[in-house]
This record gives C-alpha cells, structure tokens and sequence, in this order.
C-alpha cells in the first residue's frame, strides 16, 4: 500500500519531496501508462488548486490523452496546437496565466485559468509525452512550480524511455 503525505512550508522542499517520491514509485515498473497513471494520481493528491493532472502521450507524432486525474479530456492534439501542442512541437515548458489569452488555447475544461505543461524527453532527445496541469485559478503556476515538474519529468523520462 502506497500512503504519500507530502507537504512541506516551502515549494522547493515540496517538489524535491515529490520528485522522491514519484522517483521511488516508479523504480523498477516497465510499464509506462502504469508508471504515467501513478504519477498522475500523486501529483493530484499533492499540489493544491489543480483540476486537472495527466499526460498526452506521443504516438505517431500526434499527443493522444494518457493517464490522468480530472474530467474528461481532449483525446488528440497535434503538435503546435494550444498549450500541450506548443510544448510538443518546442519540447520547451509552457506556463500560462490566462489561458484565454493564448493563441489557439484548446479548452477541454472550461473551468481552466491557467496552465502549466512540461515535455518529458527520451534519452534520444524524442518527445515521450507532455505533463500538464491545469488549473482554476488564474496564474496558479510560478517559475517554482515550472522547476519542480521539469524535475519531475526528469524523474519520468528515465521510467517511460
């Protein structure tokens, strides 16, 4: 039985303690939606004010939804398309206040403000999936929160490659 109960008076001490968790809840599972499904479940139990958490997957060059948290979502995106799309396409993180002020933002939760998205690279340099948050709140990501969850990607890359 897994029973994580992380929470911490600073966001760093927050995340190093997630990406540990996260990093020991992986270890040693092959299966990548399994790993992608946990991953997702953790991260929804620990960072407040989301309401949505999960991953789109790369397959064939087009994001398809993977495990998640969260009501029902977009099921394909391509590249370059809204939030997740422009994370694929740059494999660079992609945090926006207002997501209504995004060119071409694609509103799968219209209760959504804001969004934090963060590739997750192969060792080959190839796209494996994006990690997206949402959130309810306008500006709910900082540049701590992007720290955090590319760290957490890193933690990720190496269970999903």
């Amino acid at each position: 039985m897994y029973d994580f109960k992380i929470a911490a008076a600073d966001k760093a001490t927050l995340y190093r303690d997630l990406a540990s968790a996260l990093d020991g809840l992986v270890a040693g599972e092959p299966d990548p939606v399994a790993n992608m499904a946990n991953a997702a479940a953790l991260i929804w139990e620990t960072l407040p004010d989301l309401n949505w958490c999960g991953f789109y997957r790369n397959v064939g060059g087009e994001l398809v939804v993977g495990p998640f948290q969260g009501r029902p979502a977009c099921i394909r995106i391509k590249f370059g398309d809204g939030v997740c799309g422009a994370a694929a396409a740059t494999l660079q993180a992609q945090r926006v206040d207002d997501v209504h002020a995004f060119p071409g933002h694609i509103a799968c939760d219209a209760a959504s403000r804001s969004e934090l998205v963060v590739p997750i690279v192969g060792g080959d340099g190839n796209l494996l999936a994006v990690l997206d948050l949402d959130s309810p709140e306008p500006a709910r990501f900082d540049a701590e929160d992007e720290a955090g969850c590319v760290r957490l990607a890193e933690v990720l890359a190496r269970a999903l490659d």
